[in-house]
């Protein structure tokens, strides 16, 4: 259920999960050691600490630190069993990653035994040739594997990895050979490439991927395997340099599809897989404005389209003969307030992720053969995520299986079977009272003065009136029309379990409450999300959680924008702020057309340089242009803090 995937992750101003939870670890660290520099350099009395004292808040820090991590290694321990959807399934195998590379099992057998696949060692040693040393080389090449692929009978896989020293990814092509092959054919590396982004199997032999060239993938190239060799042609490039291309597949694996989307509008370009020339054609010329997601069923288009009242998504259909615009027919349109997420067809049905008005996570299920007896799924009340597992080549295709989660509650495995309405839980153990805790989630609105309500998402132990002295951490990202993360974090779990609350921000320019929400807080209506900021803090204050003193701002990217803009007009409000590879500059990055992004982000932000309007309204909020001397003052928390290990410097 990726359909989305294209347009929400094209930026790299986006961070990824991976670097978030990096992050996370790190937050005790950081916000520890800012508070030593600043107990330093902006003391109440004139006379600077003595050295004594500093070393005795050191080694104070230290230990606290070790304890830290000692926490931290036991939630990872007790959360160690999330279930994974990474592994893939093929017609008789399961290939799933290890350390050193990926293997395989073979189902048919009554004791399988793992086989390797790829091993990561003979990928690195292709660095040997470049003249490294040891040292450099050894740090370069810990690979780790992005995404895997398998070509339609098995006779192909490929693979993208990631080493941490280098920004682009490369991508291996491995020969399986035949699902009994001799030891004499074990698996092998037959082709690699860098810096492929996305990239598909078309038949066997033909793969089609995506180039990253500077943070934007704009080319498609077709890679042909051959008796004789291999050979590589360009399929499709992009001219438009705020638009970002990538490729995907259908869940039915009929159709791949080529997508190019901006921030605004949308061209997708189809390949019939079960045609010879495996030609692309065009479903829908770029036009002002429109967006669009296309899913494949019975020779029929499913599109998720922005053509719904007030340029909201609605689900249409087209066929595939003929699949341009004047030939969609309305299927779904959902009502006033729910905005959908989401979309897979799965068997005879449309399956919609969608957020309700009250902002719960549901599933709207429409039957393709009679759309007027659409009906909701409801979830489990503290649904915030949901990750949807890519069905493997021998699965039903009339089942869908999916995890729920949420910062604080264990994922949890669900079965949806359409033609029956039936909703199952696929494990009694992901969701005890052991695994979930006895935590609430509350769902609140803050009115803005421009009269808008706000919704934000509070994570609690202790009841609402009782939170007074809790300290607070506050999240927030509001850009691109993307939704906070609220994916299970163990870092976030322990914090609970510490008697912090959690409040995440829905601030608009993200997209919970649909694309009008984001669209309220782009470019001129930038400021709205500082607003918006401010007032979720406010009204949690006036309920009683927490206060300015105990309370924390987290951010990361583009999320930087309102936390420091805040910051500076109200720092009373707040005690401290973390923030993860922070957008700041708003104003000199959107002024430079050479840096990445700068073109494609305009959509977003405004262009300063050809709109003196837009400079105006990115000066009034830009974080660094808006810097002024203030009192740095602060004092240790571990009074006010219940929670034995914080020292926090709020």
């Amino acid at each position: 259920m990726a359909v989305l995937s294209s347009l929400l992750c094209s930026s790299a101003r986006l961070v990824t999960l991976s670097r978030l939870r990096f992050w996370e670890l790190a937050v005790c660290k950081r916000i520890t050691w800012v508070s030593l520099s600043v107990q330093r350099c902006y003391t109440s009395d004139t006379s600077n600490p003595s050295v004594d004292h500093l070393r005795s808040v050191l080694e104070r820090y230290k230990d606290l630190q070790k304890y830290f991590n000692r926490r931290l290694k036991a939630t990872y321990r007790k959360f160690s069993n999330i279930p994974d959807y990474s592994v893939v399934c093929g017609h008789h195998h399961v290939y799933f990653i290890e350390g050193d590379g990926i293997y395989r099992m073979d189902q048919r057998q009554s004791e399988p035994v793992p086989e390797q696949v790829l091993n990561l060692g003979q990928v690195s040693g292709q660095e040997e040739k470049t003249g490294l040393d040891s040292e450099e080389r050894n740090r370069r090449i810990q690979w780790t594997v992005q995404r895997i692929r398998l070509s339609p009978q098995e006779k192909h896989l490929a693979a993208t990895l990631k080493a941490p020293h280098r920004e682009e990814p490369r991508c291996v092509v491995v020969r399986l050979g035949k699902r009994n092959s001799s030891p004499l054919d074990p698996p092998h590396v037959v082709f690699t490439m860098d810096k492929v982004f996305s990239f598909e199997w078309a038949t066997d032999e033909v793969l089609f991927y995506t180039t990253l060239e500077g943070l934007r993938c704009s080319r498609v190239f077709r890679l042909d395997l051959t008796s004789s060799g291999s050979r590589i042609t360009s399929v499709y490039e992009e001219t438009h340099p705020d638009v970002f291309v990538e490729v995907a597949l259908s869940r039915d694996r009929q159709i791949l599809s080529i997508n190019c989307n901006s921030r605004t509008s949308s061209e997708v370009l189809l390949i019939d897989r079960t045609t010879s020339h495996l030609e692309a054609f065009l479903v829908q010329p770029r036009q002002l404005d429109l967006m669009y997601h296309v899913e494949h069923w019975r020779k029929c288009l499913v599109i998720l389209t922005n053509t719904g009242p007030g340029q909201e998504y609605q689900v249409v259909q087209a066929p595939l003969s003929e699949p341009s615009m004047v030939s969609w027919a309305p299927l779904f349109t959902p009502g006033p307030g729910t905005a959908i997420k989401d979309m897979d067809v799965v068997g005879y049905h449309c399956v919609l992720v969608a957020r309700t008005p009250a902002g719960e996570l549901v599933l709207i299920v429409v039957p393709l053969t009679h759309t007027k007896e659409a009906y909701t799924v409801q979830l489990p009340s503290w649904a915030c995520a949901i990750q949807t597992k890519k069905p493997g080549m021998e699965d039903q295709h009339s089942v869908l299986e999916f995890l729920i989660s949420s910062p604080v509650h264990f994922p949890v495995p669900y079965c949806l079977y359409p033609e029956d309405g039936l909703l199952l839980s696929g494990t009694e153990d992901g969701s005890s009272p052991e695994k979930q805790g006895n935590y609430t989630t509350t769902r609140l609105e803050a009115c803005n003065q421009d009269g808008t309500l706000v919704p934000v998402t509070l994570f609690h132990s202790l009841p609402v009136e009782g939170l007074s002295q809790a300290p607070l951490l506050v999240h927030v990202y509001g850009a691109y029309g993307r939704d906070l993360n609220m994916d299970f974090c163990p870092e976030k779990r322990l914090l609970l379990e510490q008697g912090w609350a959690l409040a995440y921000c829905h601030i608009r320019g993200g997209g919970e409450r649909g694309l009008s929400w984001q669209r309220q807080a782009r470019v001129e209506g930038k400021q709205r999300g500082v607003e918006d900021l401010q007032a979720c803090l406010h009204h949690l204050f006036s309920l009683g959680v927490s206060s300015p003193q105990l309370t924390a701002l987290t951010a990361c990217s583009a999320g930087a924008v309102p936390v420091a803009a805040l910051c500076n007009r109200h720092p009373h409000m707040m005690r401290a702020v973390t923030l993860q590879a922070p957008f700041l500059d708003v104003l000199g990055t959107m002024e430079d057309p050479s840096l990445p992004l700068t073109l494609e982000d305009r959509e977003e932000w405004g262009d300063p340089v050809g709109n003196p309007k837009h400079r105006l309204t990115i000066s009034s909020y830009c974080p660094l242009h808006n810097i002024t001397p203030q009192v740095l003052r602060g004092r240790p928390l571990r009074e006010k803090c219940s929670c034995s290990f914080c020292v926090y410097w709020l």
